[in-house]
């Protein structure tokens, strides 16, 4: 039971407010990007600044409640969500700033990438993120961050120059290469384990306006493609990077009314090189195959980073998973064009980023980051707007996965996982994992941020901290 007194003062001494069971927001504020979480909090605080959720953490750590920490709202678990405890829901803290003299932008904990492709694109910027605009800063960053920039300027992670956390204690703090410096380490991987984060300040780097888009083959063609996408994007020029996916075309403008519905793969490209270099770079991919389908050609980069938003609103059902990968042998193939002709829905899809290039060249212990030497992260997804349909794409995601998962290099990437217990978490962070506690066991010996892809503290620590007052699971 929480007292009424201590309520009444938290709530008066936030800028921003507290939404609970009952009131008119409750249902739409505690709704998630994936519709297959439901979770009721006990209470969700929409902070208005720093201020709010250093009270908000003060809160729930001394009315020992369970805490998650909301920011863009795309995790694949609902992990910015739980039941019956407190939610700290960063999105009205957003904003862009962008210092032209050292070519950063700094930006606010509840921002989405759109908004840092805009602010940045005005100046002929851009920093390395997702594929999906309305993607959360926050939670891509602190889990690594890929995307069509990783093969030419590493992951988010790689970019990201400081943060400004509130620690579990309540005390606001900066960490970056030269403050806080095992803290800095923590959350360039570490997840949501260490604190909540604020503020991200990351390098911008010099694109405009690139050459990219799809290129579509025939599903009977996948073999052919896969044998050849394996090979090339290796070896390919940092400039050009490329993900293969299986899809079904959507029905509707730009795809040609012959293709609408069939069931395809394809490789989604970007070329940031000169322009005038662009298609020497594609002639080796347009005389391996003549696509079915070819939508490659210039536009700005945040128009690349947002075509594929309208494809997945806010409310459909998903069910992900995923891991890194090595290599893709002649088995596999025979393994992924199984389940590409079984795709469940219009919107189910697998993806293979690879995450060479300059993100391949950073050391594994720089960051947590554990799997620098895979060349690709594969993630299975199913999805569809229908609940009706959540046990169909789920059976076939988990199917397609397990058939594919002896050929993978062993953990995942964390913003692709679900809850799938601690030894997936331990695989994914292999030999970073024990410094990940140290660092846990410094900043949250009492596992305050337990929401998350958790890294428990030690059970020392643990016991140490028990005699203090209960240790959240």
């Amino acid at each position: 039971m929480i007292d009424e007194t201590a309520m009444k003062e938290f709530r008066t001494g936030l800028r921003g407010s507290i939404i609970e069971p009952g009131e008119k927001d409750y249902e739409e504020s505690r709704k998630v990007y994936n519709a297959m979480i439901s979770r009721k909090p006990k209470m969700i605080v929409k902070c208005a600044d720093v201020a709010d959720v250093i009270s908000a953490v003060n809160f729930a750590r001394e009315n020992k409640m369970l805490l998650s920490i909301r920011g863009g709202g795309h995790n694949a678990g609902g992990l910015g969500v739980c039941d019956d405890g407190l939610v700290i829901d960063l999105s009205m803290i957003r904003y862009t700033q962008v210092d032209l003299h050292n070519k950063t932008i700094t930006v606010g904990g509840g921002s989405t990438w759109g908004e840092v492709d805009h602010a940045a694109h005005a100046f002929g910027m851009a920093t390395p993120s997702g594929i999906i605009s309305t993607t959360g800063v926050g939670g891509l960053t602190l889990g690594g961050g890929m995307g069509y920039l990783t093969r030419k300027y590493g992951l988010s992670i790689d970019n990201l120059l400081s943060v400004d956390m509130v620690l579990a204690n309540g005390n606001f703090v900066t960490a970056n290469a030269i403050e806080n410096k095992d803290l800095f380490w923590a959350v360039r991987g570490g997840g949501g384990n260490f604190g909540v984060v604020t503020a991200f300040t990351f390098q911008l780097h010099e694109v405009d306006e690139v050459v990219g888009g799809p290129m579509l083959y025939e599903l009977s063609e996948t073999e052919e493609v896969l044998k050849w996408y394996r090979k090339f994007i290796k070896y390919a020029p940092d400039d050009l990077y490329g993900f293969f996916a299986f899809l079904t075309v959507p029905p509707g403008d730009p795809f040609p009314e012959h293709l609408h519905l069939k069931k395809m793969c394809g490789i989604v490209w970007n070329y940031t090189g000169p322009k005038d270099k662009a298609e020497e770079v594609f002639k080796p991919v347009r005389e391996f195959k003549k696509p079915a389908l070819d939508l490659v050609g210039p536009l700005p980069f945040p128009a690349l980073q947002s075509m594929f938003d309208p494809l997945y609103p806010k409310g459909m059902q998903w069910y992900w998973r995923a891991d890194f990968v090595n290599e893709i042998p002649d088995e596999a193939i025979e393994k992924h064009k199984e389940f590409a002709e079984k795709l469940p829905s219009m919107l189910s899809t697998m993806h293979l980023y690879p995450i060479n290039g300059q993100a391949a060249r950073i050391n594994d212990s720089d960051t947590p980051w554990n799997y620098r030497d895979a060349t690709w992260s594969m993630v299975i997804v199913g999805v569809d707007p229908d609940p009706a349909n959540a046990e169909k794409i789920t059976k076939w995601t988990k199917d397609y996965y397990d058939a594919l998962h002896p050929y993978s290099a062993g953990g995942a990437y964390v913003n692709f996982m679900m809850d799938e217990g601690e030894d997936r978490v331990k695989a994914t962070y292999g030999k970073n994992y024990d410094r990940l506690v140290q660092i846990k066991n410094k900043y949250d010996p009492k596992n305050l941020f337990c929401i998350n892809q958790n890294i428990k503290p030690s059970l020392e620590t643990q016991n140490e901290a028990e005699a203090e007052g209960p240790v959240l699971a």
